[in-house]
């Protein structure tokens, strides 16, 4: 850089000494030059409020310096130019004492730089506009998400600043196969959108069509990764995410490192994960942090609790009102008394706790912390003891929405969660018509979305449909790590094994 800036000036000096003209001509050639780069700036950001502008000289040339005071580190500038500005400093001397100094000639990446926090550096006579790094840097500490706590394992997450989350990732895999692309989405906001994968591992064809989506992103801005998603999903219409959010570095570490690619956007903790299966929302970090029959035992409680979620609403409501004659002897007596006076048939009872608890739940989370918790608890027992002394709500009602509600939350992914809260409502409606047969119905058509859904080319339903054996060892079950020697086949990787046998240590194993 020193050499091309020394050669600019050489070539300045030629030209004046070989037009045979005024020094004057000449000096007010180069000052249009510098005229015309300040109008660019000045008219380009006339209704900025916060664009400051300084002049001062450099070994006899005048300079102007340009910068957002909302997005500079003024006492950046300062170390790079050092606090006198009116001092004659040399210009060599402040391209070594400068940590970043970026010549360019575009106008946008003048523009672009300028509003990334960069300030700009206009020279007497030099076409070329330096960049300089002097952007203010505001992020919160990283700590643990609380959507995603775990007991064991690492207690680290995201947070809203895109540069500290792509180096939490580094940090942990530190290879030179790991692939970052950055793009900018949003013609008013260009945020930058950043995706990360491993080039020896993720299948090519997967990396280029999502690069191929998010490439054909228009809009103004991006508010949050929602926008990404639903502009980048193959069905979005589906009740079912098929991009898995995460806030946890590890977590995305271990998917990238699976063949699966990682998006970052900036101004956003939570990182997208795709392409992702039906079975990957019911998997916790926590699994892979204790034994394998623990692991295994929880995996089985939450694919568990998703039957439960959907269906025991529904169950309830076909039992009392199409197939009483299935209930035990010993229980007839006690739902028949409970269930007797209420004045109105179970669809309705059904719907109104289920929108009870979800008011309940809004609230709680709506409110500040320690109070949203007291909403909950009191909300809860207050409400469901009023109703049942009021004769509106069965006691077996109130069991069967606290069970409900418990199984939902079950779910690791938020995304997930909100799907299972909402799919219970067309299976109570089928059980409310139909009995047992609508819930079979309803039941067949939601298998048959999941075979046929896809997220990015990959069967969302795998290893179940197709059906891959192989993949079995980390869906329902957590079989021991030593015994998982090969990546999911789902995501297409090159790279298919994962490891070697590590245990030939034992001698009889």
């Amino acid at each position: 850089m020193k050499r091309l800036t020394r050669l600019k000036l050489e070539k300045g000096q030629q030209s004046e000494a070989n037009a045979n003209s005024p020094q004057q001509s000449s000096s007010k050639k180069t000052s249009n030059l510098l005229i015309k780069n300040q109008d660019f700036i000045e008219n380009t950001f006339k209704d900025a409020g916060d664009l400051q502008k300084r002049n001062f000289k450099i070994e006899d040339k005048k300079a102007t310096l340009y910068y957002l005071s909302s997005l500079t580190d003024f006492k950046k500038v300062e170390r790079m130019l050092g606090s006198a500005f009116d001092s004659q400093r040399s210009f060599n001397s402040m391209i070594e004492h400068a940590a970043t100094f970026v010549p360019t000639n575009s106008q946008n990446k003048v523009i672009e730089g300028l509003l990334e926090g960069r300030s700009l550096l206009l020279i007497d006579g030099v076409e070329m506009i330096y960049l300089l790094d002097t952007g203010s840097i505001i992020k919160r500490d990283t700590s643990e998400p609380m959507n995603e706590k775990v007991v064991r394992g690492s207690h680290e997450g995201f947070v809203e600043d895109l540069g500290t989350n792509v180096h939490l990732l580094r940090r942990r895999i530190s290879s030179r196969q790991l692939a970052i692309h950055y793009y900018k989405i949003g013609t008013d906001t260009n945020t930058s959108v950043c995706i990360l994968y491993m080039k020896n591992i993720a299948n090519p064809q997967l990396v280029q069509e999502i690069t191929k989506r998010i490439e054909s992103i228009e809009m103004d801005m991006t508010f949050s990764p929602g926008f990404i998603e639903e502009f980048i999903e193959d069905s979005t219409f589906s009740p079912f995410p098929q991009v898995l959010n995460t806030e946890r570095p590890d977590r995305t570490m271990a998917a990238v490192m699976d063949g699966q690619v990682a998006i970052m956007i900036e101004g956003s903790p939570t990182c997208i994960i795709t392409p992702i299966t039906f079975f990957a929302f019911y998997q916790s970090p926590d699994d892979y942090n204790s034994r394998f029959y623990v692991g295994t035992f929880y995996r089985m409680i939450r694919i568990l609790s998703f039957l439960i979620a959907i269906l025991l609403p529904a169950i309830y409501i076909a039992v009392v009102g199409f197939h009483f004659e299935i209930i035990p002897n010993d229980l007839v007596l006690p739902v028949k008394s409970s269930v007797q006076q209420i004045p109105y048939p179970p669809i309705v009872e059904a719907i109104i706790m289920e929108l009870t608890i979800e008011l309940i739940r809004e609230a709680g989370v709506r409110l500040p912390s320690p109070i949203g918790q007291t909403i909950g608890i009191v909300g809860g027992l207050v409400i469901g003891d009023a109703i049942v002394t009021a004769g509106l709500v069965s006691n077996v009602m109130i069991i069967v929405v606290a069970l409900t509600a418990i199984a939902a939350f079950v779910v690791p992914s938020t995304e997930m969660n909100t799907s299972v809260r909402i799919l219970r409502f067309p299976f109570m409606f089928a059980a409310a018509t139909f009995g047992f047969f609508g819930i079979s119905f309803t039941g067949m058509l939601l298998l048959i979305h999941l075979c046929k859904l896809e997220s990015f080319g990959i069967p969302y339903f795998s290893p179940v449909a197709p059906f891959q054996w192989k993949d079995l060892k980390d869906t329902f079950l957590r079989m021991p790590v030593w015994l998982m020697n090969l990546k999911p086949t789902a995501y297409k990787p090159v790279k298919k094994k994962q490891q070697g046998y590590s245990r030939r240590w034992i001698k009889n194993e």
